[in-house]
C-alpha cells in the first residue's frame, strides 16, 4: 500500500469546500488555497441552496438527479447542515397546464388540492388550487453552510486553509494531486467553460413564513423562494448567457418581484435587503466535468446545480485519487465535441 497523497484544493466554493473534506475525512493531508478572504465568497455565495434532484428532473438530465439523491444523504445526515422539509411546486391558475406538465416530467411527488396546501403552508391559505409537494427534498442557507464546512476543516489536523492567496504552479509541486475548484475562474485552463448569470434578491417580512421553498411555475420566468430565517426570503433567479457580474437589471428585478407579488401580496411591503448577481461556470451541455491532467484534476461546470452535486463530485474524485476509479458519466463526455455536433 502507497503512501497516503498530499492534497492540493484550489478555490473554496462550495465545490472546493466538499473536496477538501472528503479527503480530509479519507486521511490525506489537504491544503486548500482561495483568492478571496474566506470561504464560499465566490458563486456559491449567491446560490438558493435548494436540494431538489426530484424537481430539477424537469429540465435537467438524469446524471442531474443521480448526482443530486446522493448528494442529499452528505447534506442531510454526513454535514448535517440541511432542513429536509420538501419543496412546494404552484402555479397561477392561469397556468395550471405548466403545473401538469411539470407533473409529467418529475417524480417523487404528492398532489396537493387547496387545503392540503393550506394544511402544509398556512400563509398561502386561498392562494392557490392545486401544488406538487416533493416530499423528500432539503434546502440550506449556503453562506452559513459554507461558514461551518470551513469551519470544520479546521478541525482537522490534517488540513491546511489558505484564503487571500494566489494558487501558484510552481507550488503544484508540493502536492501529489491537484483539484482545481476555480468555478468560471477555472476558464484559463477550460476554454470551452461559459458562464451563464443568476441574478437573486433578499427579502425581508414578518407578514409571512414559510417552512420550505416554494417555486412558482411561470412559462417566461419562473422564480424559486426560499426561507432563510428571521423572516428573510432569498428570490431567485434569472440565467442569462452572459459573464458578468455587475448590478441586478431592472428588468431581473421586476420579474422577481413579480412573481414573489403572485405567491403573496404581502411581499409588496418587504424590504429588499439585497441584489446581487452571480456567474455561473458550464458547459455547453450544463452538465458538470471532472477532468484529469496528469495529476491535476479539474472539477467544475457546476452550472446553476452547484449544491446540488457537489458532494456527490467530491466522493468521485477521492475514489479516482486513492483507488484509481473511473467514472464515465463525468469523465467521458467532452463538451466541446457535443457543442460541435
Amino acid at each position: 500500500m502507497g503512501k497516503t497523497p498530499r492534497i492540493r484544493v484550489i478555490g473554496a466554493g462550495v465545490a472546493g469546500l466538499t473536496v477538501a473534506f472528503e479527503f480530509a475525512r479519507a486521511g490525506c493531508p489537504v491544503e486548500l488555497i482561495e483568492r478571496r478572504a474566506g470561504p464560499g465568497l465566490g458563486c456559491s455565495h449567491f446560490a438558493g441552496g435548494m436540494l431538489a434532484p426530484w424537481c430539477e428532473a424537469e429540465s435537467a438530465e438524469q446524471l442531474i438527479v443521480d448526482l443530486g439523491v446522493e448528494s442529499l444523504k452528505f447534506w442531510t445526515q454526513t454535514a448535517a447542515l440541511a432542513q429536509r422539509c420538501g419543496s412546494l411546486v404552484l402555479a397561477p391558475a392561469r397556468d395550471q397546464p405548466e403545473l401538469t406538465r411539470f407533473a409529467r416530467r418529475t417524480s417523487g411527488f404528492e398532489r396537493l388540492d387547496a387545503e392540503g396546501i393550506a394544511a402544509l403552508e398556512p400563509d398561502l391559505a386561498g392562494r392557490f388550487e392545486q401544488a406538487l409537494f416533493f416530499t423528500d427534498e432539503a434546502h440550506l442557507d449556503p453562506r452559513a453552510a459554507m461558514a461551518a464546512l470551513a469551519a470544520r476543516l479546521q478541525e482537522f489536523k490534517n488540513v491546511a486553509l489558505r484564503y487571500g492567496a494566489e494558487a501558484k504552479p510552481s507550488r503544484d509541486k508540493d502536492a501529489d494531486w491537484t483539484i482545481d475548484c476555480r468555478g468560471f475562474d477555472g476558464r484559463d485552463a477550460l476554454p470551452d467553460l461559459r458562464g451563464v448569470r443568476g441574478e437573486m434578491l433578499v427579502l425581508a417580512t414578518s407578514e409571512i413564513r414559510l417552512a420550505r421553498p416554494v417555486r412558482l411555475i411561470h412559462p417566461r420566468h419562473p422564480v424559486y423562494i426560499v426561507p432563510r430565517g428571521d423572516g428573510r426570503f432569498m428570490i431567485g433567479a434569472t440565467m442569462i448567457e452572459s459573464d458578468a457580474p455587475g448590478p441586478v437589471t431592472a428588468r431581473a428585478m421586476l420579474e422577481l418581484l413579480g412573481a414573489a407579488y403572485a405567491v403573496h401580496p404581502a411581499f409588496a411591503e418587504a424590504e429588499i435587503i439585497e441584489t446581487a448577481a452571480g456567474v455561473r461556470p458550464a458547459f455547453a451541455d450544463n452538465l458538470p466535468r471532472i477532468r484529469c491532467e496528469d495529476r491535476r484534476i479539474y472539477v467544475n461546470g457546476l452550472f446553476r446545480h452547484g449544491f446540488l452535486v457537489a458532494p456527490a463530485l467530491a466522493r468521485r474524485v477521492v475514489d479516482i485519487v486513492l483507488e484509481g476509479a473511473h467514472f464515465p458519466e463525468v469523465m467521458d463526455a467532452d463538451p466541446g465535441e457535443r457543442q460541435s455536433a
